[in-house]
Parts: structure tokens; C-alpha cells; sequence
């Protein structure tokens, strides 16, 4: 029936068919439905699809168990079927609201099958453009495409589509390679993978290497004349040449490797491959510079294009791609010396190299070859030469004439960070709006810093107590998104999960809006969890005491503002302020918060013995029993440190504390848990700290000024970075280095872990500790080097490790607090050298001495290691000697002169 006849159908007819068609899809009968869609004209269709799309509307907000879910499939050919347009289609086709119950494509290109060509080709290119996100099947836009005749989609979308099909077909049991054969689009849609992002992880993840992977496959039906070579290797090189994900990189020069190109094929690309020598993959750097290699040795390239690929790849940092570059250079410069002139500049460009054994090999070279060169590659290398370590300096000095003061490096000055300042909190937002948009940015951003926290818990008190419609009519758009925001009281999830931790600033929230049970909240601030007590729970319990209360208050007795909101960003409270906060309560009449004052009472300075003999006259003066309490903490004597014990535990080196005597005796019992003593053995029980990291940034501030009991009760979690491997528990190691106190075994002890961590993120935070305490006059390098070289020796910290975190914080200008620190960690490690027994595993000692010898030279030191010299007095040219040698040259250079 033609389109004509069918659109002069009378509309009153499709009326029992669209119910017949609506009964069909609310049953999920999606085979019946197709079949009514059969006989149905394009009025009758769109007649149809409101009552769809009502339909629709009416699931989106069904429970997910519900019964009415099974008409999705049905509902989702339906619709695609009675849209008469190729947008609408698509975009039905493809709503996210469907997409985990979609018709099978069969179904769908059943019921669009009658369609027109040029509307079916419409549709399959509208729906290869959607992004990956879309989940198109690609079974659909390939049947689209057989059944319109269209020209096959290249887009992101069809092409992985295509390669995942591919890799689907298995079952079949015939190979890749036949696949690539059978399909008449290969030819079109190989080209394209090439200007995908990340195809690279598709097709390693379905095919892997070996003889029926995708590049054996490709290089297989490339040789059969299927695919264009000469394309084919264009698109691979070019490819590589854009750079990518790692994945891409090792695809494509796998499938460059798998064509196997001739000495022809590889110098028409020349430039290509210099340009690679520069890549970031160093893959991908070291096969041109293979390439490269076997042009050189066959003659195939100019001294000129020699140079120009040394240039790239002598700045690079990989040892290995540095050396097979000056071997190379080495033979050319054997076999026609007259290319010294070319050549020797660009070998002087290792001669920054980090590494001094390349640095020497390079050196080599020019000594022996420098005597053919011109006066201007001379001056070039002698430029160069004043980035050679000490020792070899001297020798470029005696060889090319120079004088010793112009290959001197400039006087040594140490470059250590500012040291950090505590920043006043400013005072709470006046305004409920400015209010909700900082705590947004809280939540956003996971409880901040101290400061940020600080002021909003106190704003949240604050705008509570006068007036708390306005603050829950702000707040309500910023917690839209908390799970628990929307969650009935009935189904009690909400109070689950307050029950057993405050989660930050979100317990105050909800009780706020009333998403948490009062009674909840009370048992809470009552009794805290329930959960068996672990290293960590003393700073938890007595920081999340605070917030129950809070919380708690805000639901039953506001309080006008918090007592124990600090007056710098380190969590000290300035006595003064403490005494004018409680007069302003007791102007009030408002009943100050258990944990809040004892919090307050820890906060307090009183390092300042007349500043707090005064605020103590004034608190007694106000009349109140927290007036009184406050007088006699601030007159009385502080709590003593408490007593340090070593104790070992496996490869572990960890610090048991003994009880903190003084604590006031009235602290809830939440902070009564502050004194007890820091075990060992407690210590190794796992929880749930291990996990999450909710509130540990605000541990410093819980006991300002005693950081050696937090980094105490932290020091096993630190350690698990380098003995076990872990990530992220060393990020808090900057914030000990920040706050106040004594910076003491603890301290340095956890630092000391940290720099051998296994993952960078947790080095450098290691470095930034160490780079602050040094700074501001508190690293103990005797110390803490005495530690590494102890927990070394252990197997707690692995050498390359600690040498990448020393090198790293060297580098920032901090030689001499390196070098201190080495200097008194090196004994330690080379004591074992000079013994008669076994050699110990030393892997990695030579890149520590290495590290060693380059803060000596710079800082121009003279000191005597202990065993250093039977080190370098041993056999052989490992790295461990070379570097030894080199050290102790450097430490006696003055002297022997």
C-alpha cells in the first residue's frame, strides 16, 4: 500500500487498535505489540504515541520492583515504532530511562523495517553520532545500515561498536583475521579507528597479543591486499605522533611492529621518527630510536639528523634510552670521526643528566674525541661541561684548558618554603544564603580545612539559635543531594546511619531539617557509638562528641554560638576570648555544651602565663561554675608530656605512649579517652579508619599543640604506606608538619614511613613534611635520618623509594637539609658492608649515595661517613661502588689538595 493511500485512512480507526496496542505494552507482550504496529499507517502511529509517552512518565517513578516494569521492552519498540521522525526515534530509542530495559534489536528492526531507505539511513546516522554513553547496539545501526544502503557511520559510537561485535564472535570459532575478510565495511572502518580517543583499550582488553590478536589480524589482511599498506602505516605513525592513552600507544606500535616495514618504508619517515624520539611513551621513544639506530649504522642518516635525534633524546629521563644513545653515538664516532664536529655538542647535552654514570660515559666520549672538533663545538661542550658533577668538572677543566673558577658552580644558598603562619578564623557569615553556599562548598569538598569547618559549625549554631526558618529555607536546595535529605523517617536509614558517626557537618544538617530522630540524636550524645574502641577512637570520639551535641542542641536547646570555635586555623582558642564567650552566656542565661567547653578547655592557650593569670581572673569574676572551672585550668599546671617507648613489630618500628597526666578530671568521657595510653598491640587491630579519612584533618585540632599524640595514635596507618603498601594515609603528614607542638619519635617516625611509600601522592606529602619542619627549625635530621637508615635495614622501607623522596625534596633547593639527613642515615646502611659476613640486598643504595653525593657537591661538604670507605674500596663498577667512590672523592677533594 502506498504512503498515499495509507495516510487517507480515517483517524477513528486507529482508536481500538491504540488501545489494543497500549493493552499489549502495559502486559509486556512486546511480539503482539510488534505485530499490531504491522498493519498501522503513520496518523495511526502518532494517534498512538501520547498515550506511550504517558506511559512512560507513569514507570519513571514506579519502585524498581515493580510489576508495571515489565512493559519496558515493549513500551521502548512501541515508541520507536510510532514516531514518524528520525530525531524523535533516536532520541526514544536511545532515553536513558530505558536504556537497562531496551527491546532487543531484532525487535526494533521489525518494527521499523518498513520504513523508507532514506528515513532508515537518517535514523542509523543519527544514532551512531549519540556518544558511547548512549549504549547504542550496535547490532541496531548495523541492521539500519544493511537495510537503507547507507554509507556505513564512522563515528566513535558505530566504529567500537564494530571492534566489540568483532571481538563477540568467538563462539564461531574462526579467527580474527576471517572476521575482517567476511565484513564488506573493513575497509571503511579500519581507517577510523585510527582518530579515536582510547580505542587502543578496546582493542587490547577483546584480543590481547599473539598470532590471532587485531594487529597480527590487521597485518595478516593488509598483506592479502584488503587493506591499503602504505594507509595503513600513514595512519599508524601519524597515530603515535598525536601521542594518547598509554593503551593506544602500545596498540598501535605493536600493530607498526606487526607490519613489519622495510629499510625503504623506514626512511621515507625519517622526520616522523625524530619526532617520535620525543614522545612521552618511552615505548614508543625507544622504537624510533631503534629505527633510527639501524638507519645510522647502514648510513641511512645524516650526522646532521643524528644530532637532531640526540638532542631529543638526551633530555629524556630514562636511563636505559639515554645509554643506547650515547652506544650509538659512540660507534658512528668510531666508524667516521670526522662527525665529531656534528656530534659532540649534542653529547655534551647529558652532561645534565641526573645520573652520573651517563654523565661519565658521555664525558667519555668528548675526552676522546674533542681534539677534531672546531672552535665552536669546543665552546659548546665547554659550556656544557659546567653542569657535570664535581669530579668530572675537574677533569673537563684540565682537558679543555679551562680555568677551574669558570667550571665552579655558584655559591651554595639553601632554599627551603616560608614558613607557615596560623591565619585567624574570621567570624561566621552574618547572612543564612552565605551561610548554605559555604556549606555547600564543605560537603563538595569533604569537611575542608580547620578554619572553613570551624566557621561553618559555629554559623550553623549561630543562625539555629536566632533564626532557624530562615537558615532550613536556605539550606534545603544545598543538602538536595545527601541520600538521607530525601529519605522517610519510616524506613529509619537516616538514623542508621547517624547512628554510629556524626558524618561532619551532615548530623547538624539533618537534625536542622528534621531527617534524624531526637532520640537518636540523644543516645548519641549521651553515650556515643557502641563500637569496640580502636587506636584512632580517642581524637574520633571527642571530635564527633562536639557535633552530636550540636545537633542535639539545635533540636532542643539552641545555643547561642559555640565556646570552642578557635581563634587561629591551628586550634588554639586565646584565652581572652574563652572568658568574654562565657559572659556573654551568662548574660544569656544559655547553658553552655559539655563537650563543647571541654573541647574549649583543651583548646585554650596557656603558654602565656601572665595573658592567662589575667583571663583566669576575669573567668573567676563572672561568678559561674564554668567560670570557676576555667580559672583553675588556666592557673594550673600543664599536662606533662607523656612517657615514649619503642617497641618493634615485624619489620615495624612503632612508639608506645604512656597515659597523659593532668587532664582536667570533669571532661566527658569522650575526651577522658584522651589520656589513656597508645599500645602496640592496640595499635595492630584494623578498623575503619583504615578506610575512611571523615574528620582526621581536624584531629590536630582536637589537641593543639600535642601532635606527638596524634602522629602516636596515626603511626601504624602511616606505616602501612611503605611496609603494606597502602595509599593516602600519609597525605596528613604536611598537616602534622603544620600544627604546633613538639616534633618529637612520633613525628619524625611517621615521616620516615612516608618517604618510603609505595605510591608518589604519599612521598611527596612525605617531602612537603619534611621541607616545613625544616623550615621552621624543628627537623631533627640526626634523628630522623638514624630512623631511615634503621627502618631500611628492617625491609620497612625500600631504598629506590627513599631515594626518589630525598632527590625530589633536593631538588626544591633543600641540598644541605638532605645531605643531613643522609649523613646520618648512611652509617647505618653501609655498616653491614664492612663486616665479614653475608652481603646484605642492597638494591637501591647506590641511587641513595648517588642522591648523597650530588647534596655533597653542591654544598660543598666535608665530613667523614662512617664504612663509607671500605664501600668504595670494593671490587667491581656496580652502582653502589661508583657512587661510594664518587662521595668519598667528593668529601675528601679539600683535604687531598
Amino acid at each position: 500500500m502506498s504512503s498515499a493511500v495509507r495516510d487517507a485512512v480515517p483517524v477513528s480507526d486507529a482508536v481500538p487498535v491504540s488501545e489494543a496496542l497500549l493493552a499489549a505494552v502495559r502486559a509486556g507482550r512486546t511480539n503482539e505489540a510488534a505485530g499490531l504496529l504491522d498493519g498501522m499507517t503513520d496518523p495511526q502511529r502518532r494517534l498512538c504515541l501520547p498515550a506511550l509517552q504517558e506511559l512512560r512518565k507513569e514507570l519513571r517513578v514506579a519502585p524498581w520492583d515493580a510489576a508495571s516494569r515489565t512493559a519496558y521492552p515493549a513500551l521502548h519498540a512501541a515508541g520507536a515504532a510510532c514516531h514518524t521522525g528520525a530525531a524523535g526515534a533516536a532520541g526514544w530509542i536511545t532515553a536513558a530511562d530505558m536504556r537497562w530495559s531496551q527491546a532487543s534489536p531484532a525487535a526494533l528492526l521489525h518494527v521499523l523495517g518498513d520504513r523508507e531507505r532514506d528515513w532508515l539511513g537518517n535514523l542509523a546516522r543519527r544514532l551512531a553520532d549519540r556518544p558511547a554513553t548512549a549504549q547504542v547496539p550496535y547490532e541496531l545501526m548495523a541492521g539500519l545500515v544493511r537495510l537503507s544502503g547507507c554509507a556505513v557511520p564512522t563515528t566513535e559510537t558505530y566504529v567500537v561498536g564494530w571492534v566489540e561485535q568483532i571481538g563477540s564472535l568467538w563462539q564461531r570459532g574462526d579467527t580474527v583475521a576471517q572476521r575482517l575478510r567476511q565484513d564488506p565495511y573493513t575497509a571503511d572502518l579500519v581507517p577510523a579507528l585510527f582518530g579515536i580517543p582510547d580505542i587502543g583499550g578496546h582493542l587490547d582488553w577483546l584480543f590481547g597479543d599473539g598470532p590471532d590478536s587485531w594487529c597480527a589480524a590487521l597485518a595478516r589482511v593488509t598483506e592479502e591486499g584488503v587493506l591499503d599498506r602504505k594507509a595503513l602505516v600513514d595512519d599508524c605513525v601519524a597515530r603515535l605522533l598525536r601521542g594518547g592513552a598509554a593503551s593506544d600507544c602500545r596498540v598501535f606500535l605493536r600493530l607498526l611492529a606487526a607490519l613489519g616495514l622495510s629499510r625503504d618504508e623506514e626512511r621515507e619517515r625519517v622526520a616522523d621518527w625524530l619526532a617520535l624520539t620525543s614522545h612521552a611513551a618511552s615505548t614508543v621513544a625507544a622504537h624510533a630510536q631503534s629505527v633510527l639506530g639501524s638507519l645510522a649504522s647502514a648510513g641511512g642518516i645524516t650526522s646532521r639528523q643524528l644530532a637532531e635525534m640526540s638532542d631529543g633524546m638526551l633530555f629524556r629521563t630514562e636511563k636505559k634510552l639515554v645509554r643506547a644513545q650515547l652506544v650509538l653515538l659512540g660507534k658512528v664516532l668510531r666508524r667516521d670521526p670526522s662527525t665529531a664536529t656534528e656530534l659532540l655538542p649534542s653529547v655534551a647535552q647529558a652532561f645534565g643528566h641526573e645520573d652520573t654514570d651517563l654523565q661519565e660515559r658521555a664525558w667519555k666520549l668528548v675526552e676522546r674525541h674533542i681534539g677534531v672538533v672546531d672552535e665552536r663545538a669546543r665552546e659548546e661542550v665547554a659550556d656544557a661541561a659546567a653542569r657535570l658533577s664535581a669530579g668530572l668538572r675537574a677533569r673537563a677543566g684540565a682537558v679543555l684548558g679551562m680555568d677551574a673558577a669558570a667550571l665552579a658552580p655558584p655559591p651554595y644558598l639553601e632554599l627551603l618554603p616560608p614558613a607557615p603562619v596560623p591565619d585567624r578564623l574570621a567570624s561566621a557569615p552574618d547572612s543564612a544564603t552565605e551561610l548554605a553556599e559555604e556549606v555547600g562548598a564543605l560537603l563538595a569538598s569533604g569537611d575542608g580545612d580547620v578554619a572553613a569547618f570551624e566557621r561553618a559549625l559555629d554559623g550553623l549554631v549561630r543562625h539555629a539559635h536566632r533564626h532557624q526558618a530562615e537558615l532550613t529555607e536556605a539550606l534545603t536546595p544545598v543538602v538536595a543531594r545527601l541520600w538521607w535529605a530525601g529519605a522517610e523517617l519510616q524506613h529509619h536509614s537516616a538514623d542508621e546511619y547517624f547512628r554510629d558517626a556524626p558524618h561532619g557537618l551532615e548530623v547538624v544538617l539533618a537534625a536542622l531539617l528534621g531527617r534524624v530522630r531526637t532520640a537518636t540524636l540523644h543516645k548519641a550524645d549521651q553515650h556515643g557509638p557502641m563500637s569496640d574502641p580502636c587506636v584512632h577512637s580517642a581524637m574520633s570520639a571527642a571530635f564527633n562528641a562536639r557535633l552530636w551535641e550540636a545537633a542535639y542542641r539545635v533540636r532542643t536547646d539552641p545555643m547561642p554560638f559555640l565556646l570552642a570555635t578557635p581563634t587561629w586555623a591551628s586550634g588554639f582558642l586565646e584565652p581572652d576570648e574563652l572568658v568574654s564567650r562565657l559572659g556573654e552566656y551568662h548574660r544569656l542565661g544559655a547553658r553552655p555544651g559539655a563537650a563543647d567547653f571541654a573541647q574549649a578547655l583543651l583548646r585554650v592557650r596557656r603558654d602565656d602565663r601572665a595573658v592567662a593569670a589575667a583571663a583566669a581572673e576575669r573567668a573567676a569574676s563572672l561568678g559561674t561554675a564554668h567560670g570557676e572551672r576555667l580559672a583553675r585550668w588556666l592557673t594550673g599546671d600543664a599536662p606533662t608530656a607523656p612517657t615514649s617507648r619503642r617497641r618493634t613489630s615485624g619489620v615495624r618500628i612503632l612508639l608506645e605512649l604512656g597515659e597523659l597526666d593532668g587532664l582536667p578530671a570533669d571532661l566527658p568521657a569522650a575526651f577522658r579517652r584522651l589520656g589513656r595510653p597508645v599500645g602496640v598491640f592496640e595499635a595492630r587491630r584494623y578498623c575503619h579508619h583504615y578506610w575512611t579519612q571523615d574528620g582526621r584533618q581536624h584531629w590536630l585540632a582536637v589537641v593543639p599543640g600535642r601532635r606527638e599524640l596524634v602522629a602516636a595514635r596515626l603511626m601504624r596507618e602511616v606505616s602501612s604506606v611503605s611496609v603494606e603498601d597502602t595509599r593516602n594515609a600519609a597525605m596528613v603528614l604536611p598537616l602534622i608538619a603544620e600544627a604546633e607542638g613538639e616534633a618529637g619519635e612520633a613525628v619524625h617516625l611517621c615521616v620516615a614511613y612516608g618517604l618510603g611509600a609505595r605510591h608518589p601522592e604519599d612521598r611527596l606529602g612525605a617531602v612537603d613534611a619534611l621541607l616545613v619542619l625544616a623550615a621552621r627549625g624543628q627537623l631533627d635530621a640526626e634523628r630522623l635520618g638514624g630512623d631511615l637508615g634503621q627502618l631500611v635495614r628492617r625491609g620497612a622501607v625500600k631504598p629506590l623509594r627513599l631515594a626518589e623522596s630525598v632527590r625530589t625534596a633536593a631538588t626544591t633547593g633543600a641540598y644541605a637539609t638532605v645531605w643531613s639527613i643522609l649523613r646520618a642515615a648512611l652509617p647505618v646502611l653501609l655498616a653491614d658492608l664492612a663486616t665479614d659476613g653475608a652481603a646484605p640486598a642492597t638494591r637501591g643504595y647506590g641511587e641513595l649515595l648517588a642522591v648523597a653525593a650530588e647534596c655533597a657537591e653542591l654544598t660543598g661538604a666535608r665530613d667523614d661517613v662512617a664504612h663509607l670507605a671500605q664501600a668504595a674500596e670494593r671490587s667491581g663498577s656496580s652502582r653502589l661502588v661508583t657512587q661510594a667512590r664518587r662521595l668519598r672523592d667528593t668529601l675528601g677533594r679539600e683535604v687531598a689538595a
